[in-house]
């Protein structure tokens, strides 16, 4: 049987999730690992061998006791398709088993419009599944879907005509991706989308429980929490780019957004008759660029710092991860930066955690949005 098209037990998916957090490994440990007898461990993984889901490498000879054959995740066994619906891109992809890109599409907008996107979206999807072929396509396991969870909002920062936030507004963005494909849907906010990716195949994979912040049009984070996404209530834990960045007084203190977010950078970049695009690549660090950049960088970063001192007084993090869409030096120097605030604060009484940068870059969300997929089908059920 096609493995899509079953629901995977537990053990199965434990056995998939420790193959892919450690890349590969022998039937031994990987009974050891899941905690399984050598004989169950054996039989799941003969039956994910014949559903191709896992591979047999090569055997490893020159250590101590009989030689051993690795089994690693099978690129071909199962392919998903990720959509990031963005404030100003639309991204769509099909990616293996193992997350690699093996098609994009994008589409740059002033602003987004429903009209323009959905036709589009459901155009890619049928493009993408004739270039897999019948026999591949039949393994695409679903698709996932990630866009900001209140797009309408922060209308007045991002310049957004009334008449597209007012479309956006309360829309049920998954349903309506789901009512152009007879593939099984999923839908998270985009940053806890990047998140996803960074669990996956980022920085994550080191860290039990962090706070994930991306750098994009508007800022955001996610959570998680020993391991697994953490959503929280209302699916918005972590969204750090709604942080106010002082005590409320005579009115409505700045979110955290107002400040670190690309589209402020951007609109001084305009207000000064500069290409606004410069910030993605090495323009934002040369003149005539780099004196608004470097104003930007010393406000986002106190903002970021900020953030991070007053999370960790919350929960206590083994780290914090910084990603975004832009030029990965100047993300560096953003790190930098924020590492120099973090050390104006008292943390008697809190525990100061590690800094790292994000490894997934620009592609997060939307490859993030493809693993919601891939997790929905083959990762462990949490609890």
């Amino acid at each position: 049987m096609n493995p899509t098209q079953r629901r995977l037990g537990a053990n199965e998916r434990r056995m998939l999730h420790e193959i892919r957090r450690h890349c590969s490994l022998a039937k031994a440990e990987l009974a050891r690992v899941t905690e399984l007898s050598t004989q169950t461990a054996s039989v799941i993984i003969n039956r994910l061998l014949d559903e191709q889901l896992v591979r047999k490498l090569e055997v490893q000879r020159g250590k101590v006791g009989q030689p051993s054959q690795p089994i690693a995740l099978n690129p071909l066994g199962a392919y998903a398709i990720g959509i990031q619906i963005g404030r100003r891109m639309l991204k769509v992809v099909l990616v293996d088993l193992l997350g690699t890109v093996l098609e994009r599409w994008e589409l740059a907008y002033a602003s987004p419009d429903a009209g323009l996107i959905f036709p589009a979206i459901e155009q890619q999807l049928a493009r993408m599944l004739a270039t897999l072929g019948a026999e591949a396509a039949a393994r695409v396991c679903g698709v996932g879907v990630s866009a900001p969870r209140n797009f309408g909002e922060w209308e007045e920062l991002l310049r957004m005509p009334a008449a597209d936030a007012a479309e956006w507004g309360g829309m049920a963005i998954g349903q309506r991706v789901q009512a152009l494909t007879p593939m099984p849907v999923s839908q998270a906010k985009d940053t806890a989308a990047a998140c996803m990716a960074e669990l996956l195949v980022g920085r994550g994979r080191g860290l039990a429980s962090y706070l994930y912040i991306y750098v994009d049009t508007l800022a955001g984070g996610s959570l998680v929490i020993n391991g697994w996404p953490h959503a929280g209530v209302h699916g918005n834990s972590g969204a750090v780019g709604s942080m106010p960045m002082q005590a409320a007084r005579d009115g409505a203190p700045p979110q955290l957004l107002n400040v670190a977010s690309l589209v402020t950078l951007e609109q001084r970049y305009e207000a000064a008759a500069l290409a606004s695009d410069a910030m993605a690549d090495e323009r934002a660090l040369q003149q005539p660029w780099l004196p608004l950049t470097q104003a930007w960088l010393a406000e986002a970063a106190n903002a970021i710092a900020y953030a991070i001192c007053s999370a960790a007084c919350l929960i206590d993090l083994d780290g914090v991860v910084v990603d975004g869409r832009c030029d990965r030096a100047l993300l560096a120097q953003l790190l930098a930066l924020v590492e120099q605030e973090l050390g104006r604060y008292n943390w008697a009484g809190a525990a100061r955690p590690e800094l790292q940068a994000g490894e997934v870059g620009d592609d997060a969300k939307v490859i993030g949005a493809a693993y919601l997929s891939l997790h929905a089908s083959f990762a462990p059920l949490q609890g």
